[in-house]
């Protein structure tokens, strides 16, 4: 792609979530929202490989969709009370529909199904920014909206995406589809908390950006979309495949690793709403994720390919490996420790 072509791309990107980040009427919000979605769109098929024109296709289908009920949900509220600003959402069928399209718009249970489909399409540095930078302004909604929208609806929600996106990524082989699901069960986790305490919602969701995108650009830097090629990628580069498997582990939410902060704080924060069985639910089929991670982190580090055949050995690479790497996956596995630092910031 020409590069004057990718920068005018992502000044669109930053500007359509700038835009919707910063406003407070429901208009410039959705105009936001829509120039991040035509901003994306040329980076999923810059390939032009009929995988990438599908993913494409189907993701602008699906945030049209979202799109126009959330401006059908805005005008609802308008109709009945007067009021554009976004903090303003008080009828009960606009706040029905308002979370049904930002479900749309991020890929959560029952409108999930586009997400995996769209990511495993894309480039791998499109994909962090669909599982990152795409999910922040929804989410920003859902934090300006969260006293209005239905506790219980959303814990819902939130527990079937902990479940399909733990139970669905089980038997893939294919490592954006992993990522895919562990984003859909991610965000179960911030989507059942929004009710009671959004900060904390964000909180998690800015751990999770980190943990992908130190993810994301450790597979992009060894080139590895399966996990047959994952398996080979120790004889290139094995620091970055050990600073791999502890990235792994921490986006699965093992102690004492930074993943661990985000669901720590947020089963206190349901024991305290006298959500215990919720909290219970949610724990455990968040084991279903850490056996995909487990997979994951044993292919990169762990096994031999499974056959005798004779093979090449993958030469090491003398391009040394970015320093944002290196920052990424510090931070994805060694913030723990300051927790009660960093939750009085969120």
């Amino acid at each position: 792609m020409n590069p004057q072509a990718k920068l005018i791309f992502t000044i669109s990107l930053l500007l359509g979530t700038a835009i919707t980040i910063s406003s407070n009427h429901w208009i410039m919000a959705w105009a936001g929202l829509e120039i991040n979605t035509l901003a994306i769109l040329p980076l999923i098929s810059k390939s032009h490989h009929p995988r990438a024109i599908e993913a494409a296709t189907k993701y602008f289908l699906v945030q049209a969709t979202a799109s126009t009920l959330l401006l059908f949900s805005s005008m609802t509220n308008a109709w009945y009370t007067g009021q554009w600003d976004i903090t303003q959402l008080t009828h009960p069928i606009s706040c029905l529909i308002l979370t049904s399209a930002i479900a749309m718009k991020l890929g959560l249970v029952p409108f999930h199904f586009w997400f995996p489909e769209v990511l495993q399409g894309a480039p791998l540095m499109t994909g962090l920014l669909l599982a990152t930078v795409m999910k922040f302004p929804p989410i920003t909604l859902f934090f300006l909206t969260s006293h209005s929208l239905n506790p219980t609806l959303l814990t819902c929600m939130a527990i079937l995406s902990a479940a399909l996106g733990g139970w669905m990524g089980l038997n893939q082989t294919q490592i954006r589809k992993i990522l895919a699901f562990s984003s859909i069960a991610h965000l179960g986790w911030m989507t059942i908390i929004i009710s009671f305490d959004p900060k904390l919602t964000l909180l998690n969701f800015y751990i999770y950006s980190l943990m992908t995108a130190a993810t994301f650009l450790a597979l992009n830097s060894i080139k590895a979309l399966k996990l047959t090629t994952l398996m080979t990628t120790w004889t290139k580069t094995p620091s970055l495949n050990a600073m791999l498997f502890l990235t792994l582990l921490s986006l699965a939410g093992l102690p004492p690793l930074t993943g661990f902060l985000p669901k720590w704080l947020i089963i206190q924060e349901l024991t305290k709403q006298s959500m215990a069985p919720a909290a219970t639910v949610i724990s455990l089929l968040s084991l279903l994720g850490l056996f995909f991670y487990l997979r994951l982190a044993y292919c990169t580090t762990i096994t031999l390919p499974p056959h005798t055949t004779n093979h090449m050995k993958q030469w090491h690479t003398n391009k040394p490996t970015h320093i944002t790497i290196a920052i990424l996956t510090t931070l994805s596995t060694m913030l723990l420790p300051i927790s009660p630092l960093i939750y009085p910031l969120s």
